[in-house]
């Protein structure tokens, strides 16, 4: 099998231009940068707007489970949902089938900021996905996914 990736000493820029991984890097931080102008204003920042988007499909939620979705370290969602709490954007309970796990839930005020800066978002992937056909759109999160859950197993 031969190697599909330069070698970086031949043409670094090369290299770069053939690596997945750096597209993959350079697009997170343009979304990033794009998504943190524009809900900012609003009061939120990336790990907020991360926990918030977890609470949107399921409604309830452990902190674990949140870190999960949003990829993001565990204790650092917890201080997100601790910041959360205190600005009445979340509530927590005790998980019905199990005393063990607290559940976080969008608050009234939580489920209408992630609304708003939903809207943001849409705005972003609507511009930069706008000459993608919904085929097409569906063809590549097939294979991001696929991607992702092949790293997983690493």
């Amino acid at each position: 099998m031969s190697e599909a990736v330069p070698e970086q000493k031949d043409n670094p820029k090369q290299f770069k231009e053939n690596w997945p991984f750096f597209w993959f890097s350079q697009i997170n931080a343009a979304y990033a940068a794009a998504l943190e102008r524009r809900i900012k204003p609003l009061g939120l920042d990336l790990p907020r707007w991360r926990a918030m988007m977890s609470l949107y499909e399921d409604q309830f939620l452990s902190v674990s489970e949140i870190a999960d979705f949003s990829a993001q370290k565990l204790n650092t969602t917890t201080k997100v949902v601790q910041r959360m709490i205190n600005d009445g954007l979340v509530d927590t309970r005790v998980r019905p089938s199990d005393g063990r796990v607290t559940e976080v839930c969008l608050t009234e005020k939580g489920e209408m900021l992630r609304r708003q800066a939903f809207t943001e978002a849409q705005s972003i992937f609507d511009h930069v996905f706008a000459d993608l056909s919904q085929d097409e759109l569906s063809q590549l999160n097939a294979t991001l996914s696929g991607l992702h859950a092949k790293l997983k197993k690493l």
